[in-house]
């Protein structure tokens, strides 16, 4: 039977991913999946199939993930778009996997990459917008103006954001 080690390789992955932001999750999988699907290649090219088949399934298993993971109920354009990529990522390693046709697997990394690029950009600005909101002090203050318009007693406050 086989038992998880508390040290080594497996220890360290395990407290990265349970550690991980969602964001650095996805950037994980899409890194497994460009390793795989390079290692897929590798095999086919020396005629290690056994190499082979464990890089396409494992890389396929990915994007079986990724496809998962889509929030259809926030964005459902974008993930049915996105779904779509990664359905024909899918079915581009199974067709090259039977016709050993290492452009497939080109193809298929090429769109890894730039998701990989795309995805690194994503993170980038969510952390400059996620630091921008922390380095506000604090809110600015509302208080009430007297209206330029109107004068005396009579006059009824507006509201003006001080900050």
């Amino acid at each position: 039977m086989y038992s998880m080690s508390q040290n080594g390789p497996d220890a360290y992955l395990r407290t990265k991913v349970m550690t991980a932001k969602p964001a650095e999750l996805r950037l994980m999988l899409i890194d497994g999946a460009i390793r795989f699907t390079e290692q897929a290649k590798r095999g086919y090219e020396t005629k290690d199939f056994e190499t082979a088949y464990n890089g396409t399934t494992r890389a396929q298993a990915i994007l079986l993930e990724l496809v998962a993971s889509l929030r259809h109920d926030i964005a459902p354009e974008l993930c049915k778009n996105v779904a779509a990529v990664y359905t024909f990522m899918y079915t581009t390693l199974v067709k090259g996997s039977m016709e050993k046709n290492l452009a497939a697997f080109d193809d298929v990394l090429r769109i890894l990459r730039y998701e990989r690029e795309t995805w690194l950009l994503c993170m980038d600005a969510l952390s400059r917008e996620n630091h921008s909101a922390s380095a506000l002090q604090e809110a600015p203050r509302v208080v009430p103006t007297p209206s330029a318009d109107q004068a005396g007693a009579e006059a009824r406050p507006r509201l003006a954001i001080q900050g």
